[in-house]
């Protein structure tokens, strides 16, 4: 009898075991969904044209975003550049935006940012660069975005642009406005390459979700 238990006991886990594979295959996406973050929160901003711009707008739409400060003689220029590079693999058709913060509001105002948007060839139906308050930056970009931005004394200052340190990352953000893809940019062993497929692979990947 107890010979008689054990093998039935180990046939329900086998069968146990089977329907779990089964369902996995049956849809995939179970086995490999994307974290959820967390929610961004509502914001209103101001984009490089002087327009006011909410969370409202960008719902129902996959957004890539990322932080800089164009006096910016660090790292900014190429997170930007590489921006540019996701903005020429998008497909026209694509509805996926770019989302530009600055960490330097009071320098960076609408005009500044226009300017500097021109310097990369943003285009203005897709790419935004956004500036407000500090306090209205921060909300976004810290408090929904996970990003960094922290701004130096001035004795800490090896020239007059080194200003703040802030996040190299790239952050994804769905339809519904969570938070699902976090991607750094920089450092050592990082592949502009291989980041701006990821980006673009969660992007789409994204788009697709129901």
């Amino acid at each position: 009898m107890l010979g008689l238990g054990l093998g039935l006991t180990l046939a329900l886990l086998l069968l146990a075991l089977l329907l779990s594979v089964l369902r996995l295959r049956t849809n995939p996406a179970r086995a490999t969904a994307l974290p959820v973050y967390g929610q961004v929160a509502d914001f209103l901003l101001t984009n490089q044209h002087g327009q006011a711009v909410s969370l409202s707008n960008l719902l129902g739409r996959v957004w890539i975003a990322d932080i800089v400060f164009t006096r910016c003689a660090g790292p900014c220029p190429r997170m930007t550049q590489k921006m540019a590079g996701i903005q020429a693999a998008l497909d026209p058709a694509e509805r996926t935006r770019l989302v530009t913060l600055t960490t330097d509001p009071d320098f960076d105002t609408p005009e500044v940012l226009r300017a500097y948007a021109q310097r990369f060839n943003a285009d203005p139906a897709r790419w935004m660069f956004l500036t407000g308050t500090k306090a209205q930056i921060a909300r976004l970009a810290v408090d929904s975005l996970k990003l960094t931005t922290v701004e130096k004394r001035p004795e800490e200052r090896e020239s007059p642009e080194d200003l703040f340190i802030h996040s190299t990352i790239f952050v994804v953000v769905d339809r519904q406005g969570r938070l699902r893809g976090i991607f750094e940019t920089e450092g050592e062993g990082i592949d502009s390459q291989t980041v701006t497929r990821q980006v673009l692979a969660t992007a789409r990947r994204l788009e697709r979700e129901r």
